[in-house]
């Protein structure tokens, strides 16, 4: 069932399509009596007829009807007409999360910024007792006054604070793709599970979205707050990286990850990402929920401290013109200072006999035809190079205890690196798109 332009639903005129998937179809139309733009989410007739789906577009109206927050789309109305059920929400203009996504990671502000929101809009959901249950970058949309949170349409409702997931019927499950490439039952099909290339969605007793489904729900257990929080998680990490937590080619294999492995650090995806936020993706995406947050409140307010720079900062502007020249000046500063403050410690080093009288270092590098310019941290741990690699010249950085250097991100074009006396900071200078010199440093994760 599709409906055309100029078709009414009551007082509300449909003005075009703006998409469908499997639980209904999304059209921009306007409402007459208060010359506004909405969006109308119609049941299409061969799901009305399934009473559990129905069951659930109903379910959707009546929670959204009970939320009211800035970062959660609200409902206007529900209404039945000629055996067609709709629900009229507000019409959001934007880009959803997954298709932002599509372009790579979000800047680190930007990527905060967002779960914050979301992170906000999850807390006022649980205190109402309000579960998602299938949270994903799909379901948020971008808008110019922030994040909307959508489609609550598998939301269950339940005691308000985190409920121990108890264990549910293991029956099997229908997983669909996103983009309707094909289907695989759960008990003896998974093998012939076609390739996953847009995240699986599970229908039946089993329900939420693969990619960001906590391990207790691809179990087919209960969900709780707490399985919205590891979905949370997975967008988190998705946002800061541009790659999903879990991967698998199959819906059997993308299984077994969620179940066993342990996403790769973002930290070692995006060094410059602050250690503090790794850490909060870290416990969000714990197997056991007892081992996650515990509520989206504390999340929320672990979140804000990042942002406000609690985290550790990542990079300084790149100056230009006089900014630049200021820049150089605040630089050489900062070097006499740095130089005056290392002379006591110098003659205090020249005081006391050496505990290591010699220290030898072998270096393999990327191929490179530059000089080789390095720095060793001042409390002698780590060196940074810069190096060629597979791209233009950037930063490399290698513990001394070990053999294996990994790259610096956003430090292309980098030249002569120096260390903060502290080792925490890496400066250096480069060459940017105008002809003068761009100085930056960069936090050591």
């Amino acid at each position: 069932m599709s409906l055309a332009s100029g078709a009414k639903l009551g007082p509300y005129e449909v003005l075009s399509a703006i998409g469908s998937g499997g639980m209904g179809e999304v059209y921009k139309a306007k409402d007459s009596r208060l010359d506004r733009i909405v969006a109308i989410k119609v049941l299409p007739s061969h799901v009305a007829n399934d009473p559990e789906r129905k069951q659930r577009f109903e379910r959707e109206a009546k929670t959204l009807a009970a939320l009211s927050h800035p970062h959660i789309c609200p409902v206007f109305d529900v209404g039945q007409q000629d055996g067609i059920d709709f629900l009229v929400m507000e019409y959001l203009e934007g880009e959803t999360l997954a298709q932002r996504l599509e372009k790579g990671a979000l800047p680190l502000d930007q990527g905060l910024r967002y779960a914050i929101q979301i992170a906000d809009a999850l807390d006022k959901a649980h205190r109402k007792g309000i579960i998602h249950r299938d949270l994903k970058p799909g379901n948020v949309m971008l808008t110019k006054g922030g994040v909307k949170l959508l489609d609550f349409g598998l939301a269950k409702t339940a005691a308000v604070g985190p409920a121990r997931a108890g264990h549910g019927p293991a029956e099997a499950g229908h997983y669909r793709s996103g983009q309707g490439i094909g289907s695989v039952r759960l008990e003896a099909d998974m093998d012939a599970a076609p390739t996953i290339s847009a995240p699986l969605t599970a229908q039946g007793t089993i329900l939420g979205t693969l990619h960001y489904m906590a391990p207790e729900q691809v179990e087919g257990k209960d969900a709780d707050a707490r399985s919205d929080l590891f979905a949370f998680g997975a967008i988190v990490y998705e946002m800061a990286t541009g790659k999903r937590a879990f991967e698998g080619k199959s819906a059997a294999s993308l299984i077994a990850a969620i179940l066993e492995r342990e996403p790769l650090p973002i930290s070692n995806i995006q060094p410059l990402v602050p250690p503090a936020l790794d850490r909060v993706v870290k416990r969000c995406l714990s197997k056991a929920p007892d081992s996650r947050w515990q509520s989206a409140s504390d999340l929320e307010d672990e979140l804000r401290w990042i942002a406000a720079g609690g985290g550790m900062a990542v990079s300084m502007p790149e100056p230009r013109g006089h900014s630049a020249r200021l820049t150089w000046t605040m630089l050489a500063t900062a070097g006499l200072l740095i130089v005056a403050l290392s002379i006591p410690a110098v003659l205090h080093l020249r005081e006391r006999p050496l505990a290591n009288p010699e220290v030898r270092l072998e270096l393999t590098t990327p191929a490179t035809r530059q000089p080789l310019h390095f720095a060793i941290s001042p409390d002698g741990r780590r060196l940074v190079f810069v190096a060629s690699g597979d791209g233009g010249p950037r930063l490399w950085q290698r513990p001394l205890d070990a053999v294996t250097a990994l790259p610096l991100e956003g430090t292309e074009g980098a030249e002569y690196p120096f260390w903060s006396p502290d080792s925490r900071a890496i400066g250096f200078f480069a060459a940017g798109n105008a002809p003068e010199t761009r100085s930056s440093i960069v936090m050591s994760p």
